[in-house]
């Protein structure tokens, strides 16, 4: 039998292709005088005739942009697929968003700023959607006249203003450098 015939029947008991199919150096001869599918299976078990890897598509360039894409690149407009809200869907963007507002709010009730009623009223205004950001929301509690000021930090200031020390120079370089 010859040795087109004896790869042929190696790929049917392989179950691949008859391109996959490899002889051992020095079995040639061995592979061309197999006269039955047994001859071939033994040869097969002997490790002379052997059915190469399948070569499959590399992950290389697939694992380089997802470690560019953990670093944050690779995210403007021209790396983005798909529409809109794909990328960051409108629910995730709405987490982080009350996240956010929620966690500023009690950091306020906790160092005094807002009483426990405003903290509760505000809480449900995040939750019905009222505030865009977190800035909407200092600026509804300051225009409400909610948002209590620190006895602290204005003596603090005032004590800076009053012996001309502290922010008033570089105000004043600031403001000259505008002109």
């Amino acid at each position: 039998m010859s040795i087109s015939t004896a790869k042929r029947l190696a790929a049917s008991i392989l179950k691949v292709g008859e391109n996959r199919i490899r002889i051992a150096g020095g079995e040639d001869k061995a592979a061309s005088e197999v006269l039955t599918r047994d001859d071939v299976r033994g040869l097969i078990d002997r490790g002379a005739i052997y059915a190469q890897e399948a070569r499959g598509v590399s992950r290389f360039r697939g694992r380089r942009k997802a470690l560019q894409k953990a670093l944050g690149r690779r995210k403007g407009r021209g790396g983005r697929k798909g529409k809109k809200y794909s990328n960051v869907s409108r629910k995730t963007q709405w987490m982080s968003r009350v996240r956010a507002q929620r966690g500023l709010l009690s950091e306020l009730m906790a160092d005094g700023s807002i009483e426990h009623k405003t903290y509760r009223h505000t809480y449900n205004m995040i939750k019905g959607g009222n505030f865009k950001s977190r800035a909407t929301m200092v600026s509804h509690l300051k225009d409400s006249g909610l948002l209590k000021a620190k006895e602290v930090k204005a003596g603090a200031a005032g004590s800076a203003k009053a012996t001309g020390t502290g922010g008033s120079a570089k105000a004043g370089t600031k403001s000259a450098g505008k002109t």
